[in-house]
């Protein structure tokens, strides 16, 4: 057989070869068509659901995690606003404990103040007996000794002092 060479650079010199090749590039397409290209297509389909339930998955869980912030700062703002009245309530309960503690602070001042009177005015009723004993003791030796006799046991010189107390007792209060 001859070569049918036409003298083109693209014409092939044996045309046994380029049906062959033809035949055999349509083999291998067919094939290809047939076996392969659905293989990937079906990878890929399945890469494409498996990124899109990822994206979807993503968008839930970005949703998800948006409500549960959301949330948070509602119950951050509802713990900030209980912690807030329940310092309110603490301020006002320690300046009420505050003002109790001076009222019974001031009431135990006056108590002791009217007990430390009452006890001193008992001391100086004591104080003003014991003397008033001491001096009348005194008065009646000094006037027994001006007299010249004992005036221990008279009447009269029991008389006499308490008169002269009573003098004195007016003369202090005068003064």
């Amino acid at each position: 057989m001859l070569p049918l060479s036409f003298g083109g650079p693209l014409l092939p010199d044996n045309w046994a070869e380029f049906v062959a090749g033809i035949v055999l590039f349509f083999i291998v397409w067919f094939i290809v068509a047939k076996k392969i290209v659905p293989t990937f297509e079906k990878t890929y389909e399945q890469r494409t659901a498996e990124i899109t339930g990822g994206i979807e998955k993503a968008e839930k869980a970005q949703e998800q995690a948006a409500q549960a912030l959301a949330e948070y700062q509602h119950q951050l703002a509802g713990a900030r606003e209980e912690s807030g009245r329940i310092r309110e309530d603490a301020r006002a309960q320690a300046a009420e404990i505050g003002i109790q503690i001076k009222q019974q602070a001031t009431e135990e001042a006056a108590r002791m103040v009217a007990t430390a009177k009452l006890q001193i005015e008992a001391e100086r009723m004591q104080a003003v007996q014991a003397l008033r004993s001491e001096i009348g003791g005194l008065a009646t030796e000094l006037a027994g000794k001006i007299v010249g006799e004992s005036l221990a046991d008279d009447e009269r010189a029991k008389r006499t002092v308490e008169r002269f107390l009573e003098a004195l007792d007016s003369q202090t209060e005068t003064v």
